[in-house]
């Protein structure tokens, strides 16, 4: 790689997505200076306000296994199987993601993950990163990035041949790229929050709830969830409305915290003895989509992860369409080389319609959650939905399966999905039972709309 070829690559944030970046980068030869504006969570605890655990699926298992990290990824992972949906007079109904053994969605830690990630980066000897720099500012005409050292408050001025966004949903770099080019940036709030609780492992680190699903308790406008960690304990979090009858403005004393977990949950409030003192010492999280276009600046910068397409959490994907991002950049690097104007145009073309197919689909499943699961209609849909792809595999597969265990992009699962819906909406009427579905007519259906 000659000097030109060998550009400084300036990387804005150092978590999940630019940790990955940097290692692809890392990996190819070029200089890479990464700048994360929290600690190094390799020496301090900074997992407070941020989820402890995330769900790990094929899109995000692809590029960990293309930098040969899934090895050691492996030893983090718990396997889930399906969600575990809790009524509000406890029981419990078992509903499995799929039908084949490989279709499972994994538990893991964001901060085992993350230091992973940090230190495959350095290992490539082309990667440094400086903890503790928030971006100031951005000029793209001189090519340079101001940081800000939160520790001292002092101003650190880079110059940079690339410069990668990948500074979360608040993205510094976003907005001055979006403004350079007279573009769209825009932050769709959602009026629902979410807050961190915990429940404890049992004696000798026992799993007191099932470890191989992801628990949800839906109850129609909210819902709480629990995903397992490999202490035996489960991170639960608690999705809620920001204002009204039922709503985190409602629960600001402690006898309200009680009350209303007695009432909606009683079966996991027993669970969980540091409940009310978690819930007023624990934030109380923001959620949001981010949409913008474009996501690149000539060769010169281009945007990843939440920096470019933050979604909402229940559809499981931040993560894996973060890392997604990280493959196909180092694709269409591979593909380019030193063009860097081709190369981010080029992915921006290809990334862009999937991040917001994935932001639709993902604020679609939260609906599915906290209300579809125990509704009839929906399970026998999903019933008639496997009947379907047992018979015709190479024609039909549930979008839940085309976004979490395939790898087709995203718009075009949620294109197919919404041909699968009309199908399915006209196989379920009329009849109470998959036993009686028309498979001769299902078969008609599938083979003239997805044939």
């Amino acid at each position: 790689m000659t000097r030109k070829d060998r550009a400084k690559i300036v990387i804005a944030g150092g978590g999940l997505v630019g940790a990955m970046a940097a290692c692809f980068l890392g990996r190819r030869g070029f200089e890479v200076e990464v700048y994360e504006r929290r600690m190094d969570l390799r020496a301090h605890d900074i997992s407070a306000g941020r989820s402890i655990n995330l769900a790990l699926a094929n899109r995000g298992i692809y590029p960990l296994e293309q930098l040969g990290l899934m090895e050691k990824v492996r030893e983090m992972m718990i396997p889930m199987c399906g969600r575990m949906i809790h009524d509000q007079k406890g029981e419990q109904n078992f509903q499995p993601y799929g039908q084949r053994e490989e279709e499972v969605i994994y538990s893991i830690s964001r901060g085992d993950l993350n230091r992973l990630l940090l230190d495959a980066a350095e290992e490539t000897g082309n990667v440094s990163f400086f903890f503790e720099h928030r971006v100031e500012s951005v000029d793209f005409d001189s090519n340079r990035v101001v940081f800000v050292c939160e520790e001292t408050g002092s101003e650190k001025s880079v110059v940079f041949d690339r410069l990668i966004g990948a500074d979360g949903a608040g993205s510094r770099v976003r907005q001055a790229l979006v403004s350079a080019q007279d573009g769209r940036d825009y932050l769709q709030p959602l009026d629902h929050s979410y807050k961190e609780l915990e429940i404890p492992a049992g004696n000798g680190g026992a799993f007191q709830i099932e470890k191989g699903a992801l628990h949800i308790w839906p109850r129609g406008g909210f819902m709480l969830i629990a995903l397992p960690n490999m202490d035996g304990s489960f991170t639960v979090t608690l999705f809620l409305p920001n204002q009204g009858a039922i709503s985190f403005d409602a629960l600001q004393t402690r006898e309200s915290v009680f009350e209303f977990f007695e009432q909606y949950f009683p079966d996991v409030d027993a669970l969980m003895p540091g409940l009310v003192d978690d819930f007023f010492s624990n934030p109380t999280g923001k959620l949001g989509t981010v949409r913008c276009e474009p996501w690149h600046l000539g060769g010169k910068a281009v945007l990843i992860g939440d920096a470019a397409h933050a979604v909402v959490p229940f559809h499981g994907q931040g993560m894996n369409c973060g890392f997604e991002d990280c493959a196909v950049l180092d694709e269409c690097i591979a593909e380019f080389g030193a063009d860097w104007e081709r190369v981010f145009s080029e992915y921006d073309r290809l990334r862009a319609p999937n991040g917001n197919a994935i932001a639709d689909m993902a604020l679609e499943n939260y609906i599915e959650m906290r209300d579809s699961v125990s509704d009839p209609e929906f399970l026998l849909k999903k019933a008639i939905g496997f009947g379907l792809q047992n018979r015709w595999p190479e024609l039909f597969t549930p979008r839940y399966g085309m976004v979490m265990f395939q790898r087709i992009p995203y718009a075009e699962a949620q294109r197919r999905g919404a041909i699968n819906q009309r199908i399915l909406d006209r196989l379920a009427l009329g009849i109470e039972s998959v036993e009686e579905v028309d498979w001769s007519l299902a078969e008609s259906l599938v083979r003239e709309h997805l044939a």
